[in-house]
């Protein structure tokens, strides 16, 4: 029998899910942040020996490996990155450090600036300047180029960033550059920004290049040692790694573009909602993953992640498109502290995998949102015993001592005021996916990922309106499972700068069919076939004098009276308000190249003979917001649940790697995929109506 598997590494979980004919296996393992590749094999070794095999056997059968990781993100994070050089044009050599001109807090006069990825003895000038047309004005001065090169070399520089003025518009002067370099310094990761981003804004086209030199010996070398320790494995089969915009591409792709990985991890999140909510018929929902370090939300609509090209990674500007993902410090093992002024907060300081929360029993001792969750009986001691845990409720109890005398409160009281809070927070990050965007959250569905997502995900609910929420069955291990549904996806960007009215259409055409050359070609390369590459085309459009830009799908031939109005209607959905009268400005034309890949239905959970009274379990003391006080609570196997089951509020469904906790007013259904709604009042009863085999066993 043959496999495939997802494989995502989180900061305190690896999760796992693997597929064969008649198998669906979860599983999690901790993650080894020192080393990511040590959890990866961990995982694959404690799946096989679940499967009866050994290790280099079960590997021997897996055809596809997709891989999220966070190797490059924590590289920036901890800024344990590539020693880096750059180049510029002579007179930008502190562009990193003016950034672009505008305050990030405007009304924080005290927020300093980061600390450039790049000191400025290595950011070295280089003489040469082109015109924003593509001209010529002074020549490239190969002795500078040499020059920073003997200076990169006598600094042990690892990886050497290219960014001139106007190259988008004619990029000889950084190819040039580029290949002298790789003349001079053989062993150098290079990139010039002309092949990593031809497009307009010096800064952000800049800082993109940086982070991608920053981190690409790093993923080259992880790729490297991984893909070494699998071919030792006997591993014959494909590996394949999560990208930022949401598909996966080969380990080749990924060394060379390094910053597609740099938010690998969650990308595939809202990829694994829409699989989820595809046999229902429904095209949009918001995700949102709550791991034990951070707190993901995503927007799906009309079948498809938003995107963003103004993305941030440790306040560092990173322009290529990735998943429009708003992340939080609030997880599992998120701390509560108080400040100076006695102010309760949680995160964005984590107890991550090691020592973990208090009641792992690991040495931490600091209380977090999971102690505060096994206080308020929301988990049990042996809610973890699937992964080989069991908690320790006294030591969360200690924990929070400390914090419920300094703040006046009982420990459950203290307890419930971190539940509060965390979920506050997460709300505000939801809100503000949506909102920003023109939309309102009480319009979509949550779909609910990660270990502690399910144990707070009604409270958010309830706090934005939002009426039904669904709770997959792989919810702990969502981001694993998305990436077995994701497809080779490849962006292109040439930049275009010209009233929307004067655009050359026939230039435009040319663009498009360079760039779709372009990825059609890669798309061969990791052997998509023709039939199952497509490509998509769209404009970055702007009214005169604005500052940002949208980005608008086209059809080709271009239409451009067509395009205008597309752009007034996205503008006035998301700012309420457009100028058709205003003209529009063009600053860019994109392409995407998507391979389609083969991908795993959802398969109905089939006939049930369990009942709901067959799967509970016990009644435990369980934290009410109503009461305010711990009342007894019926708690349920989740895995024993029959297909049409409904259960009404107050409720623990427990499951092998999740708790799903259904607040008084709440009525949880399961659905024929064994997935878990739960919903209030008439429009999520109307929400869960809708799903296939709700109701059947009511």
């Amino acid at each position: 029998m043959s496999y495939r598997i997802g494989i995502d590494v989180g900061g305190t979980f690896t999760d796992f899910l693997l597929l064969g004919e008649g198998t669906r296996l979860v599983h999690k393992t901790s993650s080894t942040p020192d080393d990511p590749s040590r959890g990866f094999v961990t995982g694959l070794a404690e799946i096989a020996e679940q499967l009866g095999l050994d290790l280099e056997a079960f590997v021997a059968r897996l055809d596809l490996i997709v891989h999220g990781t966070t190797v490059t993100t924590n590289a920036v994070l901890t800024h344990r990155g590539a020693r880096t050089g750059l180049l510029v044009t002579e007179g930008f050599r502190d562009v990193l450090a003016l950034r672009d001109g505008t305050r990030e807090e405007p009304y924080d006069n005290r927020l300093q600036p980061p600390t450039p990825l790049v000191p400025r003895y290595l950011r070295l000038p280089v003489g040469q300047r082109t015109d924003h047309a593509g001209r010529e004005l002074a020549p490239l001065v190969e002795d500078d180029v040499a020059t920073a090169a003997a200076t990169f070399r006598e600094e042990g520089v690892e990886a050497v960033a290219i960014s001139f003025m106007h190259s988008p518009a004619d990029p000889a002067h950084e190819r040039r550059t580029r290949d002298l370099l790789r003349e001079l310094l053989p062993d150098a990761y290079v990139t010039a920004s002309s092949d990593l981003l031809p497009q307009v804004r010096y800064y952000d086209r800049t800082s993109t290049t940086v982070l991608n030199a920053y981190v690409g010996p790093i993923i080259s070398r992880y790729l490297d040692a991984l893909t070494g320790r699998l071919a030792e494995l006997r591993f014959g089969g494909t590996l394949l790694i999560m990208q930022s915009n949401g598909g996966v591409a080969t380990p080749a792709e990924i060394s060379e573009r390094a910053a597609l990985s740099l938010l690998s991890g969650p990308a595939s999140g809202p990829t694994a909602g829409l699989w989820q909510l595809a046999p229902h018929g429904l095209r949009e929902c918001i995700t949102v993953d709550m791991g034990g370090t951070s707190f993901d939300a995503a927007l799906v609509k009309d079948g498809e992640p938003l995107l963003m090209n103004d993305g941030t990674v440790d306040r560092w500007r990173l322009a290529l498109p990735t998943i429009d993902i708003h992340t939080i410090g609030a997880g599992g093992g998120s701390i509560a502290w108080l400040d100076e002024g006695g102010l309760l907060h949680v995160g964005p300081q984590s107890a991550g995998a090691q020592p973990g929360p208090a009641c792992y029993g690991r040495g931490g001792s600091a209380p977090t949102v999971t102690d505060a969750d096994l206080v308020l009986g929301f988990l049990g001691e042996s809610s973890f015993r699937h992964g080989g845990m069991t908690l320790d409720r006294q030591a969360a109890v200690d924990a929070f001592a400390p914090l419920a005398e300094r703040l006046g409160l009982s420990v459950e009281q203290a307890a419930a005021g971190v539940y509060d809070l965390v979920n506050v927070t997460m709300a505000t990050g939801v809100r503000d996916i949506s909102v920003r965007r023109g939309l309102d959250p009480r319009d979509f569905p949550l779909v609910v990922a990660g270990g502690a997502g399910p144990l707070h995900a009604a409270a958010i609910a309830r706090e934005l309106e939002i009426p039904a929420l669904l709770v997959p069955r792989e919810s702990s291990i969502f981001c694993a499972a998305g990436m077995l549904m994701s497809d080779f996806k490849h962006d292109g960007v040439r930049a275009y700068k010209t009233p929307l009215a004067m655009a050359d259409e026939s230039r435009i055409a040319a663009l498009i069919d360079e760039m779709e050359r372009a990825g059609r070609d890669t798309l061969a390369r990791e052997g998509v076939p023709a039939d199952r590459a497509e490509v998509r085309g769209a404009l970055d459009l702007r009214y005169v004098g604005q500052w940002h830009e949208l980005t608008v799908p086209i059809d080709l031939p271009v239409d451009r009276q067509a395009v205008a109005a597309a752009f007034h209607e996205e503008h006035d959905a998301l700012f309420g308000h457009s100028s058709p009268e205003q003209p529009v400005e063009l600053l860019a034309v994109r392409l995407v190249a998507i391979g389609r890949t083969e991908k795993p239905g959802l398969t109905e959970a089939g006939p049930d003979t369990g009942s709901v009274e067959a799967a509970l379990l016990d009644t435990r003391p369980v934290w009410s917001a109503a009461a305010r006080a711990l009342v007894p609570t019926p708690v349920h196997d989740g895995a024993a649940l029959p297909s049409g089951a409904r259960l009404t509020g107050p409720a623990i469904v427990e499951l092998p790697s999740t708790t799903i906790v259904v607040p008084d007013g709440f009525v949880l259904d399961v659905d024929a995929y064994g997935a878990f709604a739960v919903h209030e009042g008439e429009r999520g009863a109307a929400f869960a109506a809708g799903l296939h085999g709700v109701g059947a066993a009511a």
